[in-house]
């Protein structure tokens, strides 16, 4: 239930946050969004049979690092997502990045940046479970 009480005028302020919430890169000019939503969970969890073992990949507890195909992996699914969701909602055909282009962004703006905005993004998903429980 919003402030105001059970209409749905608080809908639009979560939809918002959640739009502001959402981390994104720039490169070359242009800025991808990363998208954690369940599309990504679920092809995660395909490749490495939970987001857990994923996350123990691209942020290794010993502070060592990072499985680089894990990253970059997970980093594609997000950005994808994010260029699905544009296409659907403006109409646009933009393609999907290959496992090499994004690999090619990360070299550029900076492993531990994107690593930064990847833990936000997933973080950021996944805190307001807790509304729909």
């Amino acid at each position: 239930m919003g402030p105001c009480g059970p209409w749905p005028i608080s809908e639009k302020k979560e939809e918002d946050a959640v739009k502001s919430a959402m981390q994104q890169i720039e490169y070359k000019g242009k800025t991808y969004k990363l998208v954690f939503d369940l599309n990504v969970m679920e092809a995660i969890q395909d490749e490495y049979g939970s987001i857990e073992n994923w996350g123990k990949l691209t942020e290794p507890e010993d502070g060592g690092e990072p499985n680089i195909k894990a990253l970059v992996f997970g980093v594609t699914q997000m950005i994808n997502e994010g260029v699905d969701i544009d296409n659907d909602e403006n109409g646009t055909d933009e393609k999907p990045l290959t496992h090499k282009q994004v690999a090619r962004i990360l070299t550029e703006v900076g492993l531990e940046s994107v690593t930064d905005k990847v833990q936000k993004s997933v973080i950021d998903s996944t805190a307001d479970d807790s509304k729909n429980a």
